[in-house]
């Protein structure tokens, strides 16, 4: 009897749970319904219930309408998505475990009259079509899981001829500036490293800076460093500015400097990209005096300080005791709202820095002029400000740049056979909201600009984005290179966007070498902007190939995504460049970028790219100002203004304020309740383009949830990376930058993984790779300090891999 008793209250808590399932999902499905979407959870939730209330009643039919329920599942989960594992599984998780516990013996044995009679008829009819329905099931997925629909194979064209000696006027062995050289390529001509060797690779040394994570560090800490090799000498920066010399081939620290920087509340990244070289010659070495060999710094607190490469001391005679206060001349001086994440571009004896001013404040914002300082003497040469464009001669007495004007927070490149620098540029601030913008910003915001590296004066300017309201200010560091076309060679220069689409330009003149085309794009922008009518599509491009659907939300269960399915359809969105608005509009791709400040990498002889696309979609919800208080702002008693310090307002209770403007903005990832993508896997990919044809030649997804998920699983579903990828002429490629912690090596040509290992912390920094000139070994050296909006775990590690001796 004990036996009956258990069962039947298992089978009566069963039937409860089920019906209080159904009515969850018909609850939801009615809401999803009336906002225009699937008519299947509404359905699925009536099988539920009816399915509840049957075996409440202790009815063999139970079973019979939940086997209706599975394979109506099935056969609309497969007509919306076909044969993809992850969406397939979201979609039936649930509906499957469920079938299986009804089939277990507490639950069919309480559905005969009395345990001891053998099963009736009715049983053995209605068992048998739900375990059919169910191995229906267990095949679908099985077929999902061997069926890689996300996975693009091809294989890249083989180099033509040798690689140049000393590319970029750095030495082969070498790495001399954040992207190898001041074209910006991200690719090394050391071939000791192969497809067949690199799965050898070993632990060289592995150096710890010191410098961590604090719980009283403002804003995001992130260590996104690429350290530069000089001769027998690696430099690299830390999150708190400390430089540091290590030895190439034993990784021992030479020295290290402090520049023991003032942290601003206000400040949103504390971060440092790298450091830059200068070596004097000739008349300007007999100048530099003990300072001959140089690198230079900026700072969180705004300085540009140059240090004496062999010693690390400061350079006397550059500025005043070897730095420049980057303040000078700034508008709207307001500590932690101006400073440069970024390594200065060092070319021509000059060293050219731009600055990141932040976003989403104020419409009250320092400028983003950029400056050509004397490498020796830190002397002004040139300022050329976007909101002043023509006029670049240093400011007069009592002078100031143009406040508010477009910023450069990202690397430059520099080609001095032509005399021009290349300039990825940003938005006049606020992003999402452009109603007071001047002719001057709709020109330069979101662009890339070719000032002369003489004067500053700008030669061209090509627009990516026309009234950028989405945050898409180019991140990436352009790479330069020669292109072998059917028209003769072309000096070309790439760049990637955040939106996806890589423009390829004649860098003499600006003019697309792969076509662009304007496109209508949507219209219907905030009260009081507007939005542009066309958009400038590539014809290179990793943009999806078609908008986000409702079939194309995703979530752990079906329940996570039917939420997703609702908040999909409440929002606004026609596809990429929904203007902003309040009812929030979906942004995809999201302002993560599919290409941020990692860029690519380019080898200048095969003439290829080496990429790792990010696919994630954001929402963008405008705030009226007299709504404020609603979303939990405390308002300021009044706007800042110059000289003023705007501590820790950069955002509260996860609104962007946008002092000065009628919309304050909510910008956050698109997930589900439990903090996953709402939109379906993969989320990641490395991918692989021929330049001379402008053909995205493969792309496989890439990296695993291990330490994304509560449980480390080390399932390969492509997540997102924030870092950028290296090449080498022996036909390989590193990257470190996923969520997950690990470096990876993959094959140029097929785009194969080769090699991975796993890193003691996140790894979001573009890797680099140099030859001893002791041992004469290449190693490749990577960065694993983690990222404080990616929530990766931090550390302080420069980690150096070679072949065993």
């Amino acid at each position: 009897m004990p036996e009956r008793s258990g069962s039947r209250a298992m089978l009566w808590l069963s039937g409860l749970v089920i019906i209080l399932l159904g009515f969850a999902l018909g609850a939801g499905g009615i809401w999803l319904l009336g906002l225009g979407g699937s008519w299947y959870y509404l359905a699925a939730g009536f099988g539920f219930v009816l399915t509840g209330l049957l075996l409440l009643f202790r009815s063999p039919a139970a079973l019979w309408v939940y086997a209706v329920v599975v394979l109506g599942t099935i056969a609309w989960a497969l007509d919306e998505i076909g044969l993809d594992w992850w969406p397939l599984a979201a979609r039936g998780d649930v509906v499957f475990l469920v079938g299986l516990w009804l089939l277990m013996p507490w639950i069919t044995r309480s559905l005969r009259r009395d345990p001891a009679d053998p099963p009736p008829a009715a049983w053995r009819g209605a068992g048998l079509p739900l375990a059919v329905a169910l191995l229906i099931g267990a095949v679908a997925g099985i077929a999902a899981m061997v069926t890689d629909r996300h996975d693009r194979p091809g294989e890249l064209p083989t180099a033509q001829g040798p690689a140049p000696q000393d590319y970029g006027g750095v030495p082969d062995g070498d790495w001399h500036a954040y992207g190898r050289s001041s074209y910006g390529n991200r690719w090394s001509p050391l071939t000791q490293l192969t497809p067949e060797n690199v799965g050898q690779l070993q632990v060289a040394w592995h150096f710890r800076t010191g410098d961590v994570r604090g719980p009283d560090d403002p804003g995001e800490t992130t260590y996104e460093v690429t350290p530069i090799k000089v001769h027998d000498t690696l430099y690299l920066c830390t999150p708190h500015n400390f430089v540091i010399a290590l030895d190439a081939e034993s990784g021992r620290e030479k020295w290290r400097y402090d520049p023991k920087i003032s942290q601003s509340k206000a400040l949103q990244h504390l971060t440092c990209r790298g450091v830059s070289y200068h070596e004097a010659a000739g008349a300007q070495a007999a100048s530099s005096g003990d300072c001959s060999r140089r690198i230079f710094m900026p700072t969180a607190d705004a300085r540009l300080i140059a240090l004496d490469a062999d010693t690390g001391r400061p350079c006397p005679g550059f500025g005043e005791n070897g730095q420049v206060d980057l303040w000078q001349g700034m508008p709207e001086r307001q500590e932690g709202m101006y400073y440069s994440t970024s390594p200065p571009v060092v070319t021509r004896d000059l060293v050219i820095i731009a600055g990141n001013v932040s976003d989403n404040v104020s419409v009250k914002m320092p400028s983003g002029v950029i400056r050509a300082y004397d490498a020796t003497t830190g002397r002004l040469v040139w300022a050329w400000d976007p909101g002043r464009p023509d006029r670049t001669e240093p400011l007069g007495p009592g002078e100031t740049y143009v406040a508010s004007s477009p910023n450069s927070w990202s690397i430059s490149s520099a080609d001095e056979g032509l005399g021009l620098i290349y300039i990825p540029m940003g938005n006049q601030p606020p992003d999402q909201w452009g109603g007071r913008r001047t002719p001057e910003a709709e020109r330069y915001s979101s662009a890339i600009v070719a000032l002369e590296i003489a004067t500053g004066k700008p030669r061209w300017v090509f627009q990516t984005v026309h009234h950028d309201l989405w945050d898409m200010d180019i991140g990436s560091q352009p790479s330069l290179i020669d292109l072998d076309l059917p028209r003769g060679k072309v000096p070309a220069l790439v760049a990637p966007t955040k939106r996806g689409d890589i423009y390829v330009l004649d860098r003499r003149t600006g003019e697309p070498v792969i076509p662009v085309e304007e496109r209508p794009v949507p219209q219907g922008a905030a009260e009081g902007d507007h939005a542009a009518p066309t958009q400038p599509f590539s014809a290179l491009t990793f943009l999806p190939d078609r908008p986000l659907e409702e079939r194309d939300m995703w979530g752990a269960t079906m329940f996570d995504q039917l939420l997703c399915r609702i908040q999909f359809r409440s929002l606004r969105y026609e596809g990429i460049f929904t203007p902003p608005s309040e009812q929030g509009s979906l942004v995809y791709p999201g302002n993560f970028g599919i290409f941020d400040w990692g860029g690519i990498a380019v080898d200048p002889v095969r003439q290829v790219a080496f990429a790792n696309p990010d696919y994630m979609a954001f929402v963008d919800r405008l705030i009226r100002r007299e709504n404020a208080s609603s979303e939990g702002k405390q308002e300021s008693a009044q706007e800042p203004s110059g000289g003023s310090d705007i501590e820790g307002t950069q955002e509260t209770g996860g609104v962007n304020p946008n002092y000065g403007a009628p919309f304050m903005v909510a910008l956050n990832a698109f997930l589900s309740p439990l903090g996953l993508p709402c939109q379906a896997p993969p989320w990641g990919y490395v991918a692989g383009v021929d330049l001379r044809s402008g053909k995205v030649v493969y792309q496989h997804k890439n990296g695993t949830i291990r330490d994304s998920s509560p449980v480390p699983l080390p399932f390969r579903m492509g997540v997102p990376s924030l870092g950028g990828p290296i090449m080498t002429a022996g036909g390989v490629a590193f990257l470190t930058s996923t969520l997950d912690q690990y470096v990876r090596a993959y094959d140029v040509t097929s785009g194969r993984q080769l090699w991975e290992d796993r890193l003691p912390a996140g790894g979001q920094a573009t890797p680099m790779t140099y030859r001893s000139e002791q041992s004469g070994r290449q190693f490749v050296v990577v960065v694993a300090g983690g990222h404080g909006s990616l929530g990766t775990k931090a550390g302080d590690s420069i980690i150096a891999y070679a072949l065993p001796r």
